[in-house]
């Protein structure tokens, strides 16, 4: 662990609450800007979750006030610590990258307050960045060494092979990836995600992460993922290239497996898993994982789809029904078409929300994990709490930049 912050620190950071509140966007955008002058900086980050429509700049606004307000009880912000320690890690972020972003988030600050960053205040958000550097360089390190030490596992880097692809769906693709080395890979815990590096032809380099989407195994990863609009602008530009380019051989690069918003394997209490679009991802793997491994542990699949069109692995999730005792589906179209047979297809209309968690699933003893679109958590995550259920047993994942329940609106 560094060194505590000193009292003046810590008085100094705190003081500066109310102007991170009033410009604390437009601090973190300036930073960025001054950051991505650099390519090589601007490489490690996933560009999709850049400017107005991204949502980084606005997520990272809201963790650094959380830092400051906290800066005397760090205690209450260990799980968004453990979440960035994760996704640097599936970034291949390294020591010697911290010393850009301090240099970026400085010079920022300056550009932003003007004569109200005073050297004192400089000095001291100085010493609080390199405070929380320290402890998240300290558990990457460790993260790292134990990817390189799990059988199979590796660090930084590694190219895979595109096996097979398999059409899920009219907009989603699933890409089964084998080591171009012909070893073996690290058993993921259901639930965790791969980053994935594609080189540009051009120069440059695009990175995104993608969850696992199959029961932990040591030969292969499946990741599946949906075509974005928008082919030519960040949000679309990888989904566009693995669906138009990546045919079997196609050679990808991969981070091992990380992130924490994973299936408690231990328990044998009812799970309920409640998916929104492609935020099934993590949830097959959890959903394969509990039908192998735990049989007769209740299980609740409740997915939420636009419309049979855009349904991926329908027919998946029905055969895993199909051989199990212990698992129920629900499956709810916000606008079906003609096609789409109610009570076939699909078991009902509209729009997912806590009531319909509290009718089908038994709120007073599951455990939920959702993963989905950010008006989707908002209303459900924030809906089951408002039901009474302990935030211990309401887990989620973000498809994006945004890390804590601060950062999704809650719903009246």
């Amino acid at each position: 662990m560094p060194q505590p912050l000193s009292p003046t620190t810590i008085g100094l950071v705190k003081a500066t609450v109310p102007a991170l509140e009033a410009h604390g966007l437009a601090i973190t955008t300036r930073m960025y800007e001054r950051l991505f002058t650099d390519p090589e900086m601007r490489n490690l980050f996933n560009a999709s979750h850049q400017g107005a429509a991204g949502g980084q700049p606005k997520a990272l606004a809201m963790a650094v006030l959380a830092y400051a307000r906290h800066i005397d009880d760090l205690g209450a912000l260990g799980g968004a610590v453990e979440r960035i320690a994760q996704k640097h890690v599936a970034l291949n972020i390294l020591p010697e990258h911290y010393p850009h972003v301090a240099t970026a988030l400085l010079g920022a600050i300056q550009d932003v307050l003007g004569d109200a960053a005073t050297a004192e205040i400089c000095a001291a958000w100085g010493e609080a960045y390199w405070f929380l550097a320290e402890i998240l360089i300290g558990r990457e390190a460790a993260l790292y060494r134990d990817q390189a030490h799990t059988p199979g596992g590796w660090n930084g880097w590694r190219d895979f092979v595109v096996e097979r692809v398999v059409d899920e769906s009219e907009t989603i693709r699933s890409f089964i990836l084998v080591p171009r080395d012909g070893g073996a890979v690290p058993r993921h815990r259901p639930g965790q995600y791969l980053g994935l590096r594609i080189d540009r032809p051009e120069g440059g380099s695009l990175r995104r992460n993608y969850s696992i989407s199959c029961a932990p195994g040591d030969r292969a990863y499946r990741i599946t993922v949906k075509r974005e609009a928008g082919s030519d602008g960040p949000a679309g530009i990888v989904s566009s290239w693995l669906h138009g380019r990546a045919i079997p051989g196609t050679v990808v690069m991969l981070t091992p497996p990380a992130g924490e918003f994973i299936l408690d394997r231990q328990s044998a209490d009812p799970v309920v898993l409640v998916s929104g679009g492609v935020g099934f991802t993590p949830m097959m793997s959890m959903l394969e994982t509990l039908v192998a491994e735990a049989p007769d542990r209740p299980v609740w699949y409740v997915h939420a789809a636009l419309n049979g069109r855009v349904h991926a692995m329908r027919e998946h999730v029905r055969a895993l029904a199909a051989g199990s005792h212990a698992l129920k589906t629900h499956t709810i179209y916000a606008t079906p078409e003609a096609q789409d047979r109610e009570g076939v297809d699909y078991d009902a209309t509209g729009l997912l929300t806590a009531e319909d968690l509290a009718a089908l699933t038994p709120m007073d003893r599951a455990t939920y994990y959702l993963c989905g679109p950010t008006p989707f958590l908002a209303a459900l995550v924030h809906g089951l709490a408002r039901s009474g259920v302990p935030t211990a047993r309401i887990r989620y994942e973000f498809f994006g930049p945004a890390d804590s329940l601060e950062a999704i609106p809650q719903a009246a």
